[in-house]
């Protein structure tokens, strides 16, 4: 193995990011192989179906083996991806919210990390052998953010990183985040999915995916049910409006600086954010792997003043 392969990874609760692609954090264990190697991962003598639905909520994402294993399917996506080869040394950047940074950082790195020891594992058939020799951590939103050169200029800008669970705030001062100004609240996607999903079955005795719904908030032509279509998008307003309440609540205020949306969020409510009443300039960022971008560019960046 050669110089190092600098992979970001985005842990979202609902969905994993890298550079090139997003996948849902479902992962089913099988004792024995399935019937089909696509999205299979093979690790420690047991098989595990990716990205069928989400993980249940884990607060704290190094109680279990589920994300250090939804990890390296990234890596392998990656690999394959860039044609690096199955055998690497890997420099993971990753991130972690603002607010519980200084935290977790050293956990989570442990985590990840598992003290630089190789890795031998199989995906869709291939093996694969790396080693996670670095973890480098960065701020979740603030990563992503610093990918935009022209929302750099502004002295203020208001950043929320709207994830599956968790909607992340922090407001930016002549590009520093403000420390006392960090949030994280409970509400995101998953919540606003959850209550449309609940909302249908009330109204109308029916039971919609995730999937269904997120098709008709990025306004994909569907064959469905208008009824449902009305009220996915009455009730995606209501999200939204709340959305907005809250963060004012926390003390930021959306009519008197430009409000940068971003996450796997941002993307779904793009056209619900753009007509909301009363803001000062909502950008929206839905490219969904602008995080774990971000996380690979700062790593490089730091790379290169060590090296000079």
């Amino acid at each position: 193995m050669s110089e190092s392969i600098i992979i970001g990874v985005d842990h979202g609760y609902a969905a994993m990011k890298t550079a090139h692609f997003s996948f849902h954090t479902g992962l089913v264990a099988h004792e024995h192989e399935p019937y089909t190697l696509s999205n299979v991962l093979e690790y420690g003598g047991k098989y595990y179906v990716v990205g069928s639905g989400r993980q249940p909520l884990q607060k704290d994402k190094t109680q279990t083996e589920d994300y250090y294993l939804l990890t390296l399917v990234a890596i392998a996506k990656e690999l394959a991806y860039r044609n690096a080869g199955t055998a690497a040394d890997i420099h993971l950047a990753a991130g972690l919210p603002l607010t519980s940074f200084g935290r977790d950082k050293k956990a989570f790195q442990d985590y990840l990390c598992r003290g630089g020891k190789p890795v031998s594992f199989r995906y869709e058939g291939q093996d694969y052998a790396v080693t996670l020799s670095k973890v480098s951590l960065f701020p979740q939103g603030y990563a992503a953010v610093l990918t935009q050169n022209g929302l750099l200029d502004e002295p203020s800008i208001i950043v929320a990183d709207i994830g599956g669970w968790t909607v992340d705030l922090m407001r930016l001062d002549d590009r520093i985040p403000n420390a006392a100004t960090c949030r994280s609240m409970e509400l995101g996607m998953i919540r606003c999915l959850d209550e449309i999903s609940e909302q249908i079955r009330r109204s109308l005795g029916l039971s919609m995916t995730a999937a269904q719904i997120e098709s008709v908030l990025r306004a994909d032509a569907s064959r469905m049910d208008e009824d449902a279509k009305k009220i996915i998008r009455q009730e995606a307003e209501r999200y939204t409006k709340r959305l907005l309440s809250a963060i004012a609540e926390s003390g930021l205020d959306v009519r008197a600086m430009p409000a940068v949306f971003l996450g796997g969020g941002a993307a779904l409510l793009k056209q619900y954010v753009s007509a909301a009443d009363g803001l000062c300039r909502p950008i929206i960022l839905d490219d969904v792997s602008l995080n774990a971008k971000g996380y690979e560019r700062l790593t490089e960046q730091m790379a290169q003043k060590y090296e000079q």
